[in-house]
């Protein structure tokens, strides 16, 4: 089977990168052959949809499962209509990432962070908390080493004010019509 990890890198010891949507590439591998190829993230700096984008770069790609950190509502409800298995929470390389997932350890790991208003789109008031499931926050912090739930929090950090950014530049646009 064909699954896409969100990675900063090229190849199977490349480590999982925690964005989905934001990530630089995807590495599609096959579960059974541990072949792979890289596929650059080309949505990665839009200004917004990223995660949509990405979801059918994969889709695209013929991946029956995503492994990634996090990601945001839209990615996944677009991965999801394309029948692709959603699985958060994960770290490490890709390699490690691939094997967990032939073995069957992730299961039950995912979920969608919505609950504490992560991943929520363009900030610009086009989502909202009632359009979603509710669901656990991710990841499980007792699957976690404290310096993967530290990355895994820096991460949010830095997508959350990117968030914020770009209300607050929405907010000037608006201001000056």
């Amino acid at each position: 089977m064909r699954v896409a990890v969100s990675s900063v890198g090229t190849s199977l010891d490349a480590a999982v990168d925690p964005r989905f949507g934001r990530c630089p590439y995807f590495v599609i591998a096959d579960t059974d052959t541990m072949q792979f190829e890289a596929v650059p993230n080309v949505s990665q700096n839009a200004p917004s949809g990223t995660g949509i984008q990405a979801a059918q770069t994969i889709a695209g790609k013929g991946a029956k499962a995503v492994l990634t950190g996090n990601i945001g509502p839209n990615a996944y409800q677009a991965l999801s209509a394309a029948g692709i298995q959603i699985v958060t929470g994960v770290a490490g390389t890709v390699r490690e990432a691939v094997t967990k997932y032939k073995d069957g350890e992730f299961k039950g790991v995912s979920a969608l962070a919505t609950r504490m208003g992560y991943g929520m789109g363009g900030g610009i008031g086009r989502s909202t908390m009632q359009d979603y499931p509710s669901v656990s926050p991710v990841p499980t912090v007792s699957q976690m080493t404290i310096e993967q739930e530290l990355e895994m929090l820096r991460s949010q950090m830095e997508l959350l004010q990117n968030q914020l950014d770009q209300v607050k530049k929405r907010l000037k646009e608006l201001e000056k019509k």
